[in-house]
């Protein structure tokens, strides 16, 4: 049920933005986006067949070939770097004009009809508004984007990469069984078991991270208010009052970092496949010669 209410209001805040009149540009940014990060993958593969290609050129000794790789590098390092600094550069541009469309969308709805003042009297538990149009919105952009485009990228490089890491592995025997591929099935093993245990340590993260946006935000408005209300407050000589009051939140905001701190220990498990991978390769190479 509560993924279910998440989807919802996770579609609630991003479909309007792609429905709009203003959705062509939005569309033409991220299939631009989107196509970029599809040549990126591509480049990873081409990185992972030089490599074989240069450590055979090594062991080899061939010095026309080590020299011709080398330029083959070159540019394929050229050509990454043009790829991926420009799908940066359309990304942030969609989340300008995402993050544009939404603001004004929420501060027109938040000045309609005095609303901010009617959320003030009626005390409906929404904390900091301003804040969270200044900074809710940012971060929602942000993660959304990153977070879907990178799931697009690391699906396009297991799909890619599993062909090369299949042809690597050849049959391994096990009780008496011949498993091919073997090390497709232990680097996707490793990978969920991995991915599970960081979810379920991770967890406690996201109210964390929730209720860092809002002491922070907590903080930051009484530092304003202070600074607006300078004058009644050297009036009546109460910085000793501000003073308790900015330590008390800012002491929320410390105390709570702590707490994320602690849950931020999450495994790190991405290297291992990679290890097994090249131990695999070097042996192959070892019986070639």
């Amino acid at each position: 049920m509560q993924t279910t209410g998440f989807l919802k209001a996770f579609w609630a805040l991003t479909r309007p933005y792609w429905v709009s009149r203003e959705r062509a540009t939005g569309l033409t940014l991220l299939a631009t986006v989107v196509g970029l990060a599809l040549m990126a993958v591509y480049m990873e593969v081409q990185f992972n067949r030089w490599n074989n290609d240069f450590y055979n050129t090594l062991q080899n000794k061939d010095q026309a070939d080590f020299f011709r790789e080398l330029g083959r590098f070159t540019l394929l390092a050229f050509t990454w770097i043009i790829i991926v600094v420009y799908q940066r550069y359309f990304q942030q541009m969609l989340q300008i004009e995402w993050r544009t469309w939404l603001t004004e969308r929420f501060l027109a709805d938040w000045l309609r009809d005095q609303g901010y003042y009617r959320m003030q009297l009626l005390n409906l538990g929404t904390d900091n508004p301003d804040q969270r149009i200044a900074d809710d919105l940012r971060l929602f952009v942000d993660y959304t984007l990153s977070l879907s485009l990178g799931l697009l990228s690391a699906v396009v490089t297991l799909i890619s990469f599993i062909t090369i890491l299949w042809g690597l592995s050849g049959a391994f025997e096990l009780w008496g069984v011949s498993i091919p591929g073997y090390m497709v099935w232990a680097a996707l093993i490793y990978a969920v078991v991995g991915s599970v245990l960081t979810h379920l340590v991770g967890r406690p993260l996201i109210g964390l991270d929730f209720n860092q946006q809002r002491f922070e935000a907590d903080f930051r408005f009484s530092l304003v208010r202070l600074r607006e209300n300078s004058e009644g407050v050297a009036l009546y000589r109460g910085e000793r009052e501000e003073l308790a009051g900015l330590r008390q939140r800012f002491g929320a905001v410390i105390a709570n970092w702590w707490k994320r701190l602690s849950s931020s220990c999450s495994p790190r498990y991405s290297a291992t496949p990679s290890l097994f991978s090249r131990r695999r390769t070097r042996a192959k190479r070892k019986s070639a010669s």
